[in-house]
């Protein structure tokens, strides 16, 4: 910081650090490896500056038109900006920006606990200049604009989503007037793309309480707008007596369970859309009530419906996460009966390396408040656990390839690819998923000849 404030008045330009570095430090929260600096005068001039008299003078990139520039020194991501006003035309997401002072910059900023800055300049150095009782807001856990929301909001939508995900993440509350900003400006939220919406929405998802973050996006509007699936998971239904829980609040919990076990966001995806199917599979049949039958099979293919209106990755944590979806409803269908050697097999195969995800999903959508309920579920939920540790030891299915591949069946049989491999495959992996053979090559190999023969096919050897 020394450093960086030599150098800033051997140019002339005074120079600030603002934002978030310096909110946490006065909360002492983790410190987030990224550096925000302001400059009155080219951020662009004094980042080069700094770089120039570092360790192996680190590249800078320099973005002119928002008067911006950037490094990477050791660990630290470093940014430099121009002290600056910036407005939004109504119809774009891009700013149109202007030099100005440190007081027209802090007054920029999204909101008072970010508009925060410590000076570095000689005169006055570790001096808070503090223009709209910032500090007072971090003490009193309170989210809130610097301006008039209406204006706040108006040039940034996005900064929406940032007031709920800083009240997510720090669990402050949102100052009253900044809320009602948010639900009169919700529509605004069609001009930020996609992409950004999305960062921001995953940032609430990994806060250690999403529900409070779900919470206002429901409340405010914005949910219905970015995320209609999540939605309209809201409300409940009454026919001859008969309810049903409320599937968005029941989400909650979900989420909040498993983000108190795990950080990893694509869990944390999977309970948000396990049950995100029960609107459309929901029918009243008399006497039983309400049934939600196929949701999760539903839900699963919804599940790359949302990934792609959303833009999120359509690789491999797609496929994760539908598969644990798809599944979320068989380790809990296992408690409720006799568990038969069959099923456990048929779960570790399909699930694969999902298996640990999909129990722990399952563990947090145990939500009910009946204390002999809960303690019924989790004792059944633990034989389950290890029937399935004693079956993969004993078995090795999880993952499993069937012994024969199809490479082999056609070798032995001297036949093409085509419909004959597919259902000789089938009735091996069938065959050792039921119990009827061991997971070993000689017993595959030889219900693979007898299953062969049966089709009409002839093997080599008795050819030769």
């Amino acid at each position: 910081m020394h450093h960086i404030g030599q150098v800033a008045e051997q140019l002339g330009l005074p120079v600030y650090v603002v934002g978030g570095f310096v909110r946490d430090k006065i909360l002492k929260r983790d410190f987030k490896k990224d550096i925000d600096f302001v400059c009155v005068g080219s951020g662009i001039k004094l980042a080069k500056a700094v770089a120039a008299s570092l360790p192996g003078n680190p590249h800078v990139s320099a973005f002119k038109t928002f008067g911006t520039a950037h490094f990477r020194y050791q660990d630290l991501e470093v940014e430099f900006v121009g002290a600056r006003k910036e407005s939004y035309r109504h119809d774009s997401r891009n700013p149109i920006v202007e030099n100005g002072t440190l007081a027209d910059d802090q007054l920029r900023r999204d909101f008072t606990i970010n508009a925060l800055a410590i000076s570095l300049n000689t005169a006055d150095y570790g001096t808070l200049i503090d223009p709209f009782n910032g500090l007072s807001d971090l003490t009193d856990r309170i989210i809130r604009t610097p301006q008039e929301p209406s204006i706040t909001f108006s040039d940034d939508p996005l900064r929406m989503m940032r007031a709920i995900r800083f009240a997510a993440q720090l669990n402050f509350d949102i100052e009253e007037n900044t809320y009602q900003g948010i639900r009169q400006a919700a529509q605004r939220i069609s001009i930020i793309s996609q992409e950004r919406i999305t960062d921001e929405f995953n940032k609430i998802l990994l806060s250690p309480k999403p529900s409070l973050g779900l919470y206002y996006l429901s409340d405010s509007g914005l949910l219905e707008l970015i995320f209609p699936e999540l939605w309209r998971m809201h409300g409940t239904d009454i026919v001859d007596g008969k309810g049903h829980k409320d599937n968005f609040y029941h989400t909650l919990e979900v989420i909040d369970n498993i983000s108190a076990l795990t950080n990893d966001l694509w869990l944390r995806w999977a309970a948000l859309l396990h049950d995100i199917a029960k609107p459309v599979t929901k029918k009243f049949i008399p006497p039983a009530g309400w049934t939600f039958h196929g949701h999760e099979i539903v839900g699963a293919r919804m599940t790359k419906k949302i990934f792609t209106q959303l833009k999120l990755p359509l690789q491999q944590e797609l496929k994760r996460v539908q598969n644990i979806v798809s599944l979320h409803m068989r380790p809990i269908s296992l408690t409720k009966e006799n568990v038969t050697d069959s099923a456990i097999r048929r779960l570790l195969f399909e699930a694969g390396d999902d298996l640990d995800g999909l129990l722990l999903l399952c563990q947090a959508d145990i939500t009910t408040k009946n204390r002999i309920k809960i303690k019924q579920y989790k004792e059944n939920f633990e034989l389950v656990k290890q029937k399935l540790a004693d079956v993969e030891a004993r078995d090795h299915i999880r993952n499993f390839q069937p012994p024969v591949t199809g490479e082999l069946i056609m070798t032995t049989f001297r036949i093409p690819p085509g419909k004959e491999v597919g259902i000789i495959k089938e009735y091996v992996r069938e065959a050792i998923l039921d119990g009827h053979i061991p997971n070993e090559y000689a017993a595959a190999h030889a219900l693979m000849l007898e299953k062969g023969i049966s089709l009409g096919l002839t093997p080599v050897a008795q050819n030769e």
